[in-house]
C-alpha cells in the first residue's frame, strides 16, 4: 500500500461534508477555473456534448453552459451533496420554461448530473466532444486509467482540457508536518512530466502542458487549515494518521510553519498544472509524440483572512 494511494470512501465523505461550505472557501479553485476557462478562448470548438468531470458545486459548469448554450452538458461528481449544490446553482427549467425556450434562437439546455467516479465513466465510447476537469484529477484513484477513460468517451477530434495540482502544492505544510512525525499528512501529487506521459499512453495527441505557482497567504495556520477543511481537501491517504493532533504536536507544527512566514503572513504554495490534448482520429497510436511544456511565472494571491 503506497503513501500516495487514496481512500476513495474518505474522499467521497470529505466532499459530501464540505459541500455546504465549499464556495465560501474556494478562492483558489475559482481563480484556477477562470484561468482554465480563458484557455478555451483559443480553441475553435463548438462541442455537441460536454462533460464536466468532477464538477464540485458547479462553478465551472455554469460558465460552460453560458459559453456553449447549444451544447448538451453532462456533469459528474463522486459526492451526492456536491451535485445537490449544483442543482441549487443551476435549477432545471420547468416544462413550461422549456417550451418557451424552444421559441428562442439559443435555448438554454439543462445539464445532466450523475453521481459517478471519473475512473468509471458511465458514457458510451465517442460520445463527448469536450471533456473538462478543473482541479479534480488529483483525486483520481488511478490517473492513467482515468485519462484512458476520458479518451474512450471522446469522439474523434475531441478535446480534453484540465487543471490539477503538482508536487509542490502545499510544500510548506508538508515540510512543517515532517517535524511532527513520519506519517503522511498532505496528499502526494503527480509531476507534470508524468501526466504528459500518461496522456500519450492513453492515446491523446501532442499534449500541451503548462505550470504555474500560486501562493495564498494567511494570518495563521488555523486559517489555512480551515480553508482546506472547508473545501474537503484534507489528507485522504490510506496510510494517513487517524485522529487529531495533540496540543504539543500542534504547537510544534505551528512553530515549524512559522519559519516560512514572510512579511507577517504564512504562505501556502499551490503548483497548478494546466493541460489540453486532442483525441485525434483514434484509429492508430504513434510512438514518441512530443509533450509541449510551458512554465508560467509564479504569482501570489493574498487572502484577507484573519
Amino acid at each position: 500500500m503506497s503513501e500516495s494511494e487514496l481512500d476513495f470512501a474518505e474522499v467521497r465523505r470529505a466532499f459530501d461534508h464540505a459541500a455546504a461550505s465549499y464556495d465560501a472557501h474556494a478562492v483558489l479553485q475559482r481563480e484556477v477555473c477562470d484561468r482554465l476557462l480563458e484557455r478555451l478562448d483559443f480553441m475553435t470548438l463548438q462541442p455537441g456534448r460536454v462533460l464536466d468531470a468532477g464538477t464540485g458545486t458547479g462553478y465551472g459548469l455554469a460558465h460552460l453552459r453560458s459559453r456553449y448554450v447549444e451544447s448538451e452538458l453532462c456533469a459528474i461528481d463522486i459526492a451526492p451533496a456536491m451535485l445537490a449544490a449544483v442543482r441549487a446553482r443551476l435549477p432545471q427549467p420547468t416544462w413550461a420554461q422549456r417550451a418557451l425556450q424552444r421559441l428562442t434562437p439559443k435555448p438554454s439546455r439543462p445539464a445532466h448530473l450523475m453521481c459517478a467516479d471519473m475512473e468509471r465513466l458511465p458514457f458510451a465510447p465517442n460520445s463527448m466532444n469536450l471533456v473538462w476537469s478543473s482541479l479534480a484529477l488529483q483525486w483520481a484513484h488511478d490517473l492513467e486509467a482515468t485519462l484512458k477513460g476520458f479518451h474512450r468517451v471522446l469522439a474523434p477530434g475531441g478535446l480534453l482540457m484540465f487543471a490539477t495540482f503538482g508536487p509542490d502544492t502545499l510544500k510548506e505544510l508538508r515540510a512543517a508536518f515532517s517535524s511532527v512525525d513520519d506519517a503522511p499528512h498532505v496528499n502526494r501529487f503527480i509531476d507534470l512530466h508524468d501526466i504528459g506521459d500518461m496522456l500519450i499512453n492513453a492515446g491523446f495527441s501532442s499534449p500541451v502542458m503548462e505550470m504555474e505557482l500560486l501562493t495564498l497567504t494567511y494570518a495563521d495556520l488555523k486559517s489555512l487549515m480551515r480553508d482546506l477543511k472547508g473545501i474537503g481537501a484534507h489528507n485522504a491517504a490510506t496510510t494517513r494518521r487517524r485522529g487529531l493532533l495533540g496540543k504539543s504536536a500542534w504547537a510544534r507544527l505551528e512553530q515549524a510553519y512559522g519559519a516560512h512566514r514572510f512579511e507577517g503572513r504564512l504562505p501556502a504554495t499551490f503548483e497548478v498544472i494546466y493541460g489540453h490534448a486532442w483525441a485525434g482520429d483514434k484509429t492508430q497510436r504513434e510512438d514518441g509524440r512530443q509533450v509541449i511544456q510551458f512554465a508560467i511565472e509564479a504569482r501570489k494571491m493574498k487572502l484577507g483572512r484573519a
